[in-house]
């Protein structure tokens, strides 16, 4: 029996990267992961993965940034499980890279609609459900540049800060409905690598996903009276 066996579990941005070692975890760990991106194909070939493990999972596809669609995932999650476990918003853009002053007003809008607009939605329609159920877990998924900010990473981690802090408001908000809320905040990671073999993603000098996949089990497995606040991850030698 796994971790996470008769666990409910939706996990945004699962079609790749993190996402998908996250999800690809959860269903190892027994639970019934509904995998949900954009990109539907990328998040069938997640599900058809998890299942060839033995594992159950649904796909469906959701872009975060249309209020409409997130709250079709959470009701159509309910519809077909019975309730709601786990949520973990890791969906996420970076547009540009640039710094500031060379920022469109079109980049920022993009990058703020899906990271900190989007994780709103999902936390907002997650919490109400959880709340129905009375409790929940709801891992959201900040970076160091949600705790810290460098030349060119502005726009970036304008919307990882605003989503720090969602996640202590909304852990606060929590507590009397025993639903914990948590950030992960990541360095690099080699999202391009989720299914690379170990020697390729030690090779790329990043973050393993399925480090921070280990992390994201671990949140959701915590005892019923202990809650963890945030967890950074970052490369050996990162420089802060």
């Amino acid at each position: 029996m796994g971790r996470l066996t008769g666990k409910v579990a939706v996990v945004t941005g699962s079609s790749s990267g993190i996402g998908k070692a996250i999800a690809l975890r959860y269903g190892a760990e027994g639970a019934r992961v509904v995998v949900t991106a954009r990109r539907l194909p990328l998040c069938e070939q997640t599900v058809e993965q998890i299942k060839a493990k033995g594992g159950e999972a649904w796909a469906i596809q959701t872009d975060v940034a249309d209020e409409q669609q997130v709250e079709r995932l959470i009701a159509e999650t309910v519809k077909r499980y019975g309730r709601l476990d786990v949520l973990v918003n890791n969906a996420g853009i970076i547009a540009g890279g640039r710094r500031l002053a060379e920022t469109s007003t079109k980049d920022f809008d993009a990058v703020m609609n899906v990271n900190l607009r989007g994780t709103f939605f999902c936390c907002r329609a997650g919490f109400t459900q959880m709340k129905q159920q009375g409790g929940g877990t709801i891992i959201n998924m900040s970076s160091v540049a949600g705790v810290q900010a460098w030349a060119g990473t502005g726009t970036y981690s304008a919307s990882k800060h605003g989503i720090m802090a969602l996640t202590k408001s909304l852990a606060d908000e929590g507590r009397p409905h025993h639903i914990k809320v948590t950030a992960i905040c990541p360095g690099g990671v080699a999202d391009e690598l989720v299914d690379a073999s170990p020697e390729e993603i030690l090779r790329s000098e990043k973050i393993d996903p399925f480090d921070v996949a280990e992390t994201a089990v671990y949140l959701a497995t915590l005892g019923k009276h202990t809650v963890v606040h945030q967890i950074v991850i970052d490369r050996l030698g990162a420089d802060w």
